[in-house]
């Protein structure tokens, strides 16, 4: 995901599907896109169906023969849109060659056993009702998280099939 700030040979593209299921656009013709700080495109637009429909309009809009990069450009720009970064932490650590974040406490992987704050030893009967407490602890319309949520889940599928195997 990089593009240097030098001028460019060829005006440039970047394409990118959308939540919707349609195709958004933007172009570089003056300079090459940045990512700190981000440079907006020249020109954007979108709502086509498909990919190549995208391409043209693009190049119908410019007037230029287009080059493709990658389309994060296009979901950066897209998310200045939407009032967000252009960039995840993570992507911004990537760009720059950094090292990925650390994993917050809360995240790191426990036993299944501790994630749902039962023993080993536990029966059916305590799973399920360690089940039910935590889910309400981690329920995002709760104030949890999916991830924690899920993380629960899992655990409680997972209890369930060692203790049925078992039997």
């Amino acid at each position: 995901m990089t593009a240097s700030g030098a001028s460019l040979e060829r005006a440039v593209v970047s394409i990118a599907k959308t939540q919707r299921g349609r195709f958004f656009w933007a172009a570089w013709w003056t300079g090459a896109p940045t990512f700190a700080p981000f440079r907006k495109p020249d020109a954007s637009g979108g709502g086509a169906s498909d990919w190549y429909a995208a391409r043209a309009d693009a190049e119908r809009t410019t007037g230029r023969a287009l080059a493709e990069i990658d389309s994060e450009w296009a979901h950066a720009f897209l998310r200045t849109l939407r009032g967000q970064p252009a960039f995840n932490d993570g992507q911004r650590r990537r760009a720059l060659g950094e090292a990925p974040a650390p994993r917050p406490k809360a995240l790191q992987p426990t036993s299944i056993w501790d994630t749902l704050g039962v023993s080993a030893s536990a029966t059916e009967i305590e799973i399920r009702r360690a089940y039910r407490l935590r889910a309400l602890e981690t329920h995002p319309d709760r104030g949890g998280t999916d991830e924690a949520f899920r993380a629960v889940r899992a655990a409680y599928d997972e209890a369930l099939r060692r203790k049925r195997k078992r039997a």
